[in-house]
């Protein structure tokens, strides 16, 4: 868990951006609105665009990657069911963000970046928070990290072709994963389930996200034809 960092005007935007941008989109989970007010979305984004945390859009964050608006954060955050005692794997750390707002709302996460430069920076953001129980690595998101499976939960914060099989496979029974699917110009949401060797899936809504790329992923070329 992370040490309460005060921000002053901040913390009003924080507050704001819970009331007109979450709540009003009909997130509901207590849980998930409380971590989203404690943890400082202005500290994991690039200096320069601090005074645009709060706000109800992404933002770039370096190496062709954003952190994801607000409202997606909570939206996929509430689909995985968190009680507290998961493991859980994100693929995709990008700032840190993501995997902060699951720390306060899991036992342990395991999140992967295959960019090493974002997953320092995280990391280091991360550490300064107080996050002891988030665990950061680099390398292929769509292999997972069997060596910690099977995960409680997994989520996945870039847009891959299809579920990636390997991230099935290190799904726990009755775990839940959520990702968005598609290519640039079409995208889903979609929850899996695992019900023993069984998978049930609902696409939620809608997204537009930046590609997984990666072995089970998209590849550059093909990612461009799409």
């Amino acid at each position: 868990m992370m040490t309460r960092v005060k921000g002053g005007d901040f913390d009003k935007r924080r507050q704001q951006m819970i009331d007109e941008q979450i709540v009003w989109r009909g997130i509901k989970d207590s849980r998930v609105l409380d971590a989203m007010r404690r943890v400082p979305r202005h500290l994991f984004v690039p200096p320069e665009y601090r005074e645009m945390a709060y706000m109800d859009g992404p933002l770039r964050i370096g190496e062709g990657q954003t952190i994801s608006q607000p409202y997606i954060v909570a939206l996929m955050t509430e689909l995985l069911n968190l009680k507290g005692d998961e493991t859980v794997l994100e693929v995709g750390t990008g700032s840190g963000y993501q995997a902060a707002i699951l720390g306060e709302l899991a036992a342990n996460v395991h999140t992967i970046e295959r960019h090493e430069l974002l997953a320092s920076h995280a990391s280091a953001v991360l550490k300064d928070l107080g996050y002891d129980n988030i665990y950061v690595h680099v390398g292929d998101g769509t292999c997972g990290l069997p060596e910690f499976s099977p995960f409680d939960a997994i989520i996945i914060t870039a847009a891959a072709p299809e579920v990636p099989q390997p991230l099935l496979d290190q799904l726990a029974d009755e775990g839940r994963l959520v990702l968005p699917v598609g290519g640039r110009f079409s995208q889903v949401l979609e929850r899996w389930q695992r019900e023993g060797d069984q998978f049930n899936h609902r696409v939620i809504t809608s997204v537009a996200f930046v590609p997984l790329l990666g072995e089970f992923g998209w590849h550059e070329d093909k990612w461009r034809e799409r």
